[in-house]
């Protein structure tokens, strides 16, 4: 019986070492059920055919959280189902924990818009599943012409309510062959709450297998003038990305002591 008890008791100091050690290393993790097979037909049929072409809806709906690196070391976490994230840069923290944005951060290390920041490149990466958001409304865009190729594309509008920016626009552009997406247009309305006429473009034209999903490696902004897209200007590589059918824990996205919440 003390054989059996001291066994007991080693095994339970065991478990208590290892629970230590993943707590010490902040990012946990929890299983979740995977979703169950997606209704798509709520979406047009073009959408669903580019969703096709990226792996399916299907997959990423089964997929929990998402990881990657821009700018260097800047490192981003994403729950996909409730949309807490947080990035890790140089001296700051910027974070979402499903209430409020919080920035922790040395004095003058961080100087951006912490709000707009904090999930602003997911929406980027995560094109062109995040279209399939609710509160999505969806349109024919007139198409987009650029040396010499026509893109046919999707007007993509938002409810009242919905985000921070109910007012931006998106638009997608697909191969009319592949239905491959090759750029995005969108608009910014955070600072002025107003609908815009200024499109922005970025192309994407450089993609990765990520688990059966086709995700950008990266992507390039591009000048334009009066609705007519010049040369490319920046862009921004995805790195190290990893997509996991396990959450974070909510530990990843608290707030931390001494951090301050950034108002609307």
């Amino acid at each position: 019986m003390k054989k059996v008890l001291w066994a007991v008791f080693i095994a339970a100091f065991v478990i208590s070492c290892k629970q230590d050690k993943k707590s010490d290393k902040e990012i946990i993790v929890l299983p979740e059920e995977k979703a169950t097979t997606v209704d798509l037909s709520r979406y047009p049929e073009n959408l669903q055919k580019v969703f096709a072409r990226h792996g399916g809806l299907d997959n990423w709906q089964e997929q929990q959280s998402l990881t990657y690196k821009i700018k260097g070391n800047e490192i981003h976490y994403i729950n996909l189902k409730d949309r807490k994230d947080r990035v890790d840069g140089e001296n700051f923290k910027i974070g979402f924990d499903g209430k409020d944005v919080w920035l922790h951060a040395d004095e003058g290390a961080y100087k951006g818009n912490a709000r707009f920041y904090h999930n602003l490149f997911f929406y980027f990466y995560a094109m062109p599943f995040v279209l399939a958001d609710e509160g999505v409304n969806y349109s024919e865009a007139t198409p987009l012409t650029f040396e010499g190729t026509e893109y046919p594309g999707i007007r993509i509008s938002y409810d009242n309510g919905v985000g921070d920016s109910p007012e931006d626009e998106y638009y997608l552009y697909y191969n009319p062959d592949t239905y491959q997406m090759e750029w995005l247009g969108y608009t910014v309305t955070y600072a002025t709450g107003e609908k815009s006429d200024d499109v922005h473009w970025i192309r994407y034209n450089d993609w990765t297998d990520l688990k059966g999903l086709l995700l950008p490696n990266s992507i390039t902004w591009y000048d334009y003038e009066d609705d007519t897209i010049k040369e490319p200007k920046s862009t921004i590589e995805f790195k190290e990305a990893e997509l996991s059918e396990v959450a974070y824990g909510d530990n990843v996205f608290d707030k931390p002591e001494g951090a301050t919440v950034i108002e609307k």
